[in-house]
């Protein structure tokens, strides 16, 4: 029997002691306030005079400050990169050598410290997401992704249509057509779900795992999700808020728009369709084109 997806953040898999670099998540209490303001000019290139940026609180000021010192609440914990945002801290956070305790317990102390400076109890809510970085992560892609925050807020602010369409993309050696939110297909942390015939109970399960996890932190799923495996996987990511790129075999036409659950997620900003400029009949074949489709998106953008 399947196990149930718990809605526990944490890799069952992973030792949080151990060495590794880490993309965490930490987000604003909701009775706190704002920890900067959106400024700039979304118009203008990413790190140039007036482009998008966050203006800091003093709150956010205080976070800066914590930040500068997160070396002193354990000596292993290096700070790669962070993007403070109005309503949330991405962190690049390298465990340099073994700690003593779970990574976890280094956050609790981080938002201690802030809560000092700033002089209320809690600055951050509960817990954090975490991506988890491998050697098919490359840091400067994600580097990219936390310096242009600012600069997608500010386009989700000026255009919040989620219902963008793109009839005519060239991915990998494919030409596509795209409905939804173009912006997903920047997000980093991409997996591809894909389930096959040989694969035993251990296998989805621990397959399982991994997508939910990448799902649960702001990561996004990858498939044209045909088997019903793979459609469970699609069905328990959404439940956790997760985003999805959707290959289909059909494109939409000009003046359709999804309906129903997928109308939903696209108002969300939570769902990228991408279709073939032609439509292309259920077989083998086909699937074996969107699975290599979803591996080109996944790997090789």
């Amino acid at each position: 029997m399947d196990r149930i997806w718990t809605g526990n953040n944490r890799a069952s898999w992973h030792d949080y002691t151990s060495r590794c670099i880490y993309h965490l998540t930490l987000m604003k209490h909701p009775e706190v306030p704002a920890f900067g303001m959106l400024a700039g000019d979304c118009h203008l290139p990413i790190g140039s005079p007036g482009s998008s940026y966050i203006r800091v609180s003093e709150i956010g000021f205080a976070i800066k400050q914590s930040l500068r010192h997160i070396s002193d609440i354990h000596p292993a914990l290096r700070l790669f990169q962070y993007a403070l945002m109005p309503d949330h801290l991405h962190i690049i956070l390298s465990v340099e050598v073994e700690l003593d305790e779970i990574v976890g317990r280094k956050l609790g102390a981080f938002k201690v410290d802030v809560n000092h400076r700033v002089g209320i109890d809690h600055v951050f809510d509960r817990g954090f997401n975490d991506q988890i970085l491998t050697k098919s992560r490359k840091l400067d892609i994600i580097y990219n992704y936390l310096r242009s925050n600012p600069y997608r807020l500010a386009i989700r602010k000026a255009y919040p249509d989620f219902f963008t369409r793109c009839n005519n993309l060239i991915i990998g050696d494919a030409p596509c057509r795209l409905y939804g939110n173009l912006h997903i297909l920047d997000n980093p942390f991409k997996d591809q779900v894909i389930v096959h015939r040989a694969d035993d109970d251990q296998t989805f399960l621990a397959n399982r795992d991994r997508w939910l996890h990448t799902a649960a932190n702001g990561g996004v799923l990858v498939s044209p999700f045909i088997s019903q495996r793979e459609k469970s996987i699609r069905k328990e990511a959404e439940s956790t808020g997760g985003k999805l790129i959707l290959i289909t075999n059909r494109p939409l036409g000009e003046r359709e728009k999804p309906s129903g659950k997928d109308f939903d997620l696209c108002a969300q900003g939570r769902l990228l369709i991408i279709a073939p400029t032609t439509p292309m009949p259920l077989d083998r074949s086909s699937c074996l084109k969107m699975n290599a489709l979803a591996h080109t998106i996944t790997f090789g953008l």
